[in-house]
């Protein structure tokens, strides 16, 4: 796993020896980014962007957002057999100091996303077993962190037909492999 663009173009991602995580595969990444970068469905300039990387894993995602210019990156992960590779890719980067990891469960009721943040890419990527989707979205509704004209990508099983929140809105779902990925924006 490599990071695709920006300045740290081919890096190598370390990834878990364990497969208790899932790691976002290269080819998901990049037509990810080539939405974000290519849709008219939303206007999100991930230049100079706030990004939201909740289940971040290894880091991936984020990290592929701080190497394309992103202004912020804020990784959630609890999983203590992922954090250190996480923190080790991170340190990777150097001299980088753009980001944040919160060491914490997304589904605690004692976490809460109010920041003085507002985010402009919000990316979930629960396990696929985790059928609690909801209740993030309802937290990201209520704590107002999405900016207006930001979006949320879902990375889930292509096969998964759980309803979505009726405050988010799917403006386009796209199938990989076994994945599916989904880009919310939110109603307000």
């Amino acid at each position: 796993m490599r990071i695709i663009s920006g300045i740290f173009k081919g890096k190598k991602i370390l990834e878990p020896i364990n497969q208790n995580t899932r790691p976002l595969k290269d080819l998901t990444k990049e037509s990810i980014f080539n939405i974000i970068l290519h849709s008219n469905k939303f206007k999100v300039n991930l230049f100079n962007s706030n990004v939201l990387d909740l289940f971040s894993g290894v880091g991936s995602f984020g990290i592929e957002c701080l190497s394309r210019g992103a202004k912020n990156v804020i990784f959630y992960e609890n999983y203590s057999g992922v954090i250190p590779i996480l923190k080790k890719n991170l340190s990777n980067l150097k001299d980088l100091n753009n980001y944040k990891v919160i060491e914490k469960n997304v589904y605690d009721e004692k976490v809460s996303f109010n920041s003085n943040i507002i985010f402009d890419i919000i990316f979930l990527d629960p396990p696929y077993k985790d059928k609690n989707l909801n209740i993030v979205l309802e937290k990201i509704n209520k704590s107002k962190i999405l900016d207006n004209n930001g979006i949320i990508i879902l990375h889930r099983h292509k096969n998964e037909k759980k309803k979505i929140s009726p405050n988010f809105k799917i403006i386009e779902e796209k199938k990989y492999g076994i994945s599916k990925i989904i880009f919310l924006i939110q109603l307000n």
